[in-house]
């Protein structure tokens, strides 16, 4: 059974930082595309980045940009998203996806979901 399991979420002030971790198991990892989404409350889930299967980042959210980081260990099975300059816009539970193959930005597109990290940006 696939599985996605992310951590390192938490609180932590305006302007600081924290790094996201994905880990996943039962899945041909270095076939797979990897994105994470986030989802405020009352708000759909959006895309933040995602990167293919060689390493290349297919991009990212706007509103991120400049202060989000991706990257992936197709050897420990594992992508990170690394958080700088936090807002407290950022504030989501934060999902990973795997999606085999496809270098794509569409939640629905996405094959497999971790359950979840809160981050909560205070102000």
């Amino acid at each position: 059974q696939v599985q996605l399991a992310e951590s390192g979420g938490g609180l932590v002030p305006a302007g600081g930082s924290l790094t996201l971790s994905c880990v996943t198991s039962e899945l041909t990892f270095s076939t797979y595309t990897m994105g994470w989404f986030r989802q405020a409350p009352g708000k759909e889930r959006e895309f933040v980045t995602a990167i293919r299967w060689t390493g290349d980042i297919i991009g990212y959210a706007d509103s991120v940009k400049g202060r989000f980081t991706i990257s992936r260990d197709n050897a420990k099975n594992t992508v990170l998203l690394q958080m700088n300059s936090l807002k407290p816009e950022d504030t989501a539970v934060y999902y990973c996806a795997a999606r085999h193959w496809a270098a794509v930005t569409t939640a629905v597109r996405y094959e497999y979901w971790g359950q979840g990290t809160q981050v909560t940006v205070s102000s």
